[in-house]
């Protein structure tokens, strides 16, 4: 939903430009084998590598289309492991060979590199999502969040990254939190991923 957001209602007017990091639940999280959990985990972990795989020959924008791509069939469809990972690329104009990355670990090492960077900025004791932005004085700074379980209209949308952006770069700020209460609500499924020439 953070990433709906973003890229829905805030990149267009405030000139955003977003670099998509992974961050990898099989390594963050250490799940134990055979668990719903590690299941869902590794699944979702092969797909960074496909995507780091990606990366290589297109840059962000394929990285951006790969996952706007598997998190339509995942979230909106709710399809986890039933659906073709070079059939999915294909769809976003990426060469359906890499998807022979998802098993492959010689991409842990950029992701976990990846991942540290923006862990770095906010700390161990946080999950996703992460924004990292320039801290107004030459440096880098994120925060977790915001967690948001849909994606607010326009004008609230565009306060709510006001407020995310001063927090972030408040030194002091730490954390704001309350019990979520409902789960996410997904909207519409989106349209297919614009296919810019790479």
């Amino acid at each position: 939903m953070t990433a709906r957001w973003v890229v829905d209602e805030v990149a267009p007017v405030r000139d955003v430009s977003v670099e998509w990091e992974p961050i990898s639940l099989l390594f963050k999280n250490r799940p134990t084998p055979g668990t719903d959990r590690y299941d869902a985990s590794a699944r979702t972990h092969g797909l960074l590598r496909v995507m780091e795989s990606v990366r290589r020959q297109y840059g962000n924008e394929g990285v951006f289309r790969a996952y706007w791509g598997f998190a339509t069939l995942i979230h909106h469809d709710r399809r986890l492991f039933d659906f073709d990972i070079g059939e999915v690329l294909s769809g976003c104009d990426v060469d359906p060979s890499h998807a022979g990355a998802f098993g492959d670990t010689v991409w842990d090492s950029e992701i976990r590199e990846r991942m540290d960077a923006g862990l770095a900025l906010v700390g161990q004791d946080v999950g996703t999502p992460i924004i990292a932005i320039d801290d107004g004085r030459g440096g880098r700074v994120g925060i977790f969040g915001p967690v948001i379980t849909s994606v607010p209209p326009s004008e609230e949308s565009l306060r709510l990254w006001d407020i995310v952006v001063e927090a972030t770069r408040t030194p002091s700020f730490w954390e704001l939190k309350r019990t979520r209460t409902e789960p996410p609500e997904f909207g519409a499924r989106p349209a297919a991923v614009p296919v810019q020439p790479v």
